[in-house]
């Protein structure tokens, strides 16, 4: 018998940026007509207090007004139209409440599984209405890997929308441990996806805690569904497979080498394949893995064979065995996509077993009775110690686009016109407040700036203030003061942008460069806003061209992203994402030369580039074009302090390949990176990389972290904050899309843990730090034991891929008492950037306190 062969089905898909075109390059675009987001921002003030149904004689209500169609909202790649996870079966499900509405209407529980969206559970309200909080539990009648819970809110009326909110799991219906997922819902009609970590559960419980709009003590729900298993465990690393064997219960020999082993080889192009040749083996065919020790071991995850589509694994189920012999019952099972990306198992539970077994089902396209697999690795529970640790995932109202840490312990976060998508010019932002201290967010539209902050360029003045520029209203600038919790405009730039690149310089004016995506393309060279009078100064000696990646779109494309670098004198470096590096010169007209090429590498769009020292920064990963391009796994060190041309070093490889990914520097120069795909789509999650990794400068070496439980691609964030960890989120704003990501998590990096989960003890700063210092100053600062060393972090502002405003800026510091210290802040304003810090205090393991924030300049 002939080997089949063939060719997988193509899966077209549009380029939804680059038909996304602003204003006058609009080509081929599709008008949409868009639900009522804008809704969420100005909450219906009906001070209605009797029936919260619209059709059961309750008084007329005031309508929140609708948002305009958006100009240019084009579909997303056909990747971006399905969810990650399954939509679970819900039959035999049943529902309950903690109270339901049925004197006055059908409000039961039960009608969020009738498949009717007209039928709703309503919390009671007849006579005395039952107050907030309200719950309502799904129990599925058997344990499943759950990863989302989907509410559809009521359709004809607003009232009992389901605004703050919890998500609890539960095996048993009693025991109920800490909320998985928790956050705030925006006040609309739309679907919402409120995402958390994959689980094995039977019940999972919603908790509504507020009204979205306040309208009144109400709760209501149209559906409620259930996503399960989306191939990406979390909290989980791969286990070494040094010495493992695998077997198959057949494999082909003859006609090739398909032999079970290959799997184990660490390369995808050799293969297990099922037999072939001859008389075919029917299905179903299984491969164990035998890791010859016991271990924990919670996932599995199966790289389909590259090229050839023949033999990828649809139906399958996974089960363990302590001996070899006796297999128990499957921890997981399911079917996978027929397409070429890894595709994972999350186990129910995790179980100890020496044995692994995958066992294939179906064929996933139909094409015949083969299996086949390039390799496969298994998954067990992470080491916090060594790995980290996520929190509970933070729904916010909002897709977060662009972020940023404020004092008084806040992350600020904002999307486009709309809190999903975007398009046109419509002169106005919604925007988020994350405090975090309790976990509440609170919404805003902000429209007195006519500025719609999408694709923006940012940079925190050397006040705290941020300034935001251009992006979809591609001329405007506006300026967000913390202090006062107000957004303000300033004088419009001469040449109107989107995504271009700004960094604040040391002479305190604001530096901008690039930004092709709209207001035409080409000729976005650089300006300068000073702080004095507001205005921006052109400078015709620093064109464009010369920092241009070599993409296929042009200067669309390739002018976007700069990662730059502010030095002394009022001087830039620009290093990035094009392989041509250069000095900038912003006095004057300004000035532009040539400091040389990025090393061996190529253009990387999309990658990162982190200040992790002075004068010392890290990029890393990126791709040669803005989308459909490989992704590269490499980095690089860049050192500016000498008087020439920066020294450029090949450090470490990632492990994962990244474009779209987001990177911080932590308070002890290492740099944790998230997310990214190796293969850059926009508004896709396809090839993404759920495992963050953390490179160490000392070391030149990146190690895994706890996997993530969302993707973080196109639109995501990372911020470090002022407790030492990191916020990631966002992804998406791609409207009627599976892949929106309107939340958040926060990592807690391995230094702050044990191996148990619990924290380790931490130095503290105490008494009085100056809230502002000035450059060259001497501070005093006391600590509650014996410290090593301090460190500033600028605070920044992230935003497709790109964050500027990073840098670490480690402290001289002398004993000059017991837990007393006199620190010296760098006089050059080019070391210490004028601006708002976070300043640690590290001891001798590397555990950082909780940050003081403090102004230099």
């Amino acid at each position: 018998m002939r080997k089949p062969s063939g060719k997988g089905p193509s899966v077209p898909f549009r380029s939804l940026h680059r038909r996304l075109r602003p204003r006058w390059e609009l080509h081929g675009l599709i008008l949409t007509a868009l639900v009522a987001v804008v809704a969420a921002l100005l909450p219906l003030a009906t001070g209605e207090s009797s029936p919260a149904r619209a059709d059961a004689g309750s008084a007329a209500r005031t309508k929140a007004p609708e948002p305009p169609t958006a100009p240019h909202h084009a579909d997303a790649p056909a990747s971006a139209m399905v969810p990650a996870a399954p939509e679970l079966p819900r039959d035999g499900w049943t529902a309950t409440a903690s109270d339901e509405e049925t004197a006055a209407e059908n409000g039961r529980a039960a009608n969020v599984l009738d498949g009717n969206n007209t039928t709703i559970w309503h919390s009671k309200w007849s006579g005395t209405a039952a107050p907030l909080p309200h719950t309502i539990t799904l129990d599925m009648h058997r344990t499943v890997v759950v990863s989302a819970l989907v509410y559809q809110p009521r359709s004809g009326s607003p009232n009992g929308r389901v605004g703050a909110y919890e998500v609890h799991l539960s095996t048993d219906g009693t025991t109920w441990g800490p909320a998985v997922a928790t956050g705030t819902l925006a006040d609309d009609a739309t679907l919402k996806t409120i995402s958390f970590a994959p689980k094995g559960t039977r019940y999972v419980r919603l908790t509504a805690r507020t009204e979205a709009g306040n309208r009144g003590p109400w709760s209501s729900a149209a559906e409620l569904n259930l996503l399960g298993d989306p191939g990406t465990p979390a909290q989980t690393v791969d286990l070494p497979r040094d010495g493992w064997t695998a077997t198959a219960s057949d494999e082909e020999t003859a006609a090739e080498d398909g032999r079970a082993g290959n799997v184990l080889d660490n390369d995808d192009s050799t293969i297990w394949h099922s037999k072939w040749s001859g008389t075919a083996a029917p299905l179903p065919h299984h491969l164990t893995i035998d890791m010859q020790t016991a271990r924990a071991v919670s996932a599995l995850s199966y790289q389909p064979r590259r090229p050839g589509v023949n033999g990828r694994i649809g139906g399958y189920t996974v089960t363990t065995s302590t001996d070899g012999v006796s297999f128990g019952p499957p921890v997981a099972s399911g079917t996978w996509r027929d397409d070429d990306t890894v595709k994972g198992a999350t186990f129910t539970h995790t179980v100890t077993a020496r044995y692994v077994r995958l066992t294939a089902t179906g064929e996933a396209g139909g094409r015949g009775p083969w299996s086949s697999a390039a390799e496969i690795r298994i998954a067990g529970p992470a080491d916090p110690a060594t790995h980290g640790s996520w929190g509970k995932v933070t729904g916010f109202p909002l897709v977060p686009v662009a972020s940023t840490v404020l004092p008084g312990n806040k992350l600020l976060a904002w999307s486009a016109y709309g809190t999903d998508r975007f398009g046109g010019s419509n002169g106005y932002t919604q925007t988020a407040l994350l405090d975090l201290e309790t976990g509440q967010v609170t919404q805003r539209r902000i429209e007195n700036t006519k500025h719609d902050m999408f694709c923006p360029g940012t940079a925190v003045l050397e006040d705290g203030r941020i300034l935001v520029t251009g992006g979809s209203n591609a001329e405007r600038a506006s300026i967000y003061d913390p202090a006062t919790d107000t957004w303000t405009s300033t004088t419009d730039m001469n040449i109107p942008r989107g995504y271009q690149a700004m960094t604040l310089l040391s002479t305190g004016e604001a530096f901008v460069l690039g930004g092709s995506w709209n207001g035409g393309n080409g000729g976005k060279g650089g300006e300068v806003w000073s702080p004095a009078d507001g205005t921006w100064r052109t400078l015709p000696g620093v064109p464009v061209t010369t920092t241009m990646t070599d993409d296929p779109a042009d200067a669309y494309r390739a002018d976007n992203h700069q990662w730059l670098y502010a030095a002394s004198g009022g001087r830039v470096l620009h290093l990035g994402p094009s392989k041509q590096m250069n000095w900038i010169t912003t006095g004057g007209s300004g000035g532009i030369s040539s400091a040389g090429s990025r090393g061996d590498s190529a253009d990387a769009m999309n990658g990162n580039a982190v200040a992790y020292d002075i004068g010392k920064l890290l990029t890393l990963g990126g791709a040669t074009a803005y989308e459909n391009a490989p992704a590269t796994r490499r980095a690089y060190t860049v050192d500016a302090n000498g008087a020439g041309a920066p020294a450029v070093t090949r450090t470490g490889d990632m492990d994962y390949a990244r474009a779209f990914a987001n990177s911080v520097v932590m308070p002890d120069g290492k740099i944790a990176v998230f997310g990214g795909q190796a293969f850059p789509v926009p508004f896709s999650d396809a090839t993404s990389a759920m495992t963050p990794e953390i490179w160490d400068p000392a070391t030149g070496r990146f190690t895994r972290m706890a996997t993530m439980a969302v993707p973080r691609n196109y639109h995501s964030v990372a911020n470090l904050l002022p407790d030492g960890r990191i916020f990631t989120g966002g992804g998406g704003l791609c409207g009627d899309c599976a892949t929106n990501h309107p939340d958040g998590s926060i990592f807690t990096p391995p230094y702050l843990l044990n191996a148990d989960g619990t924290h380790k003890p931490r130095p503290a700063i105490t008494g009085t730090v100056p809230a502002e210092m000035t450059n060259g100053a001497k501070v005093t600062v006391t600590t509650h034991k014996p410290v090593a060393s301090f460190v500033l972090v600028r605070n920044n502002v992230a935003t497709h891929s790109t964050n500027n405003d990073q840098r670490r800026v480690p402290l001289h510091s002398s004993q000059t008492a017991a837990n007393t210290y006199e620190l010296s802040i760098p006089s050059d304003p080019g070391v210490a950037l004028p601006g708002s810090y976070l300043l640690f205090a590290m001891d001798s393991a590397g555990v950082p306190s909780i940050a003081r924030s403090v102004l230099i300049g």
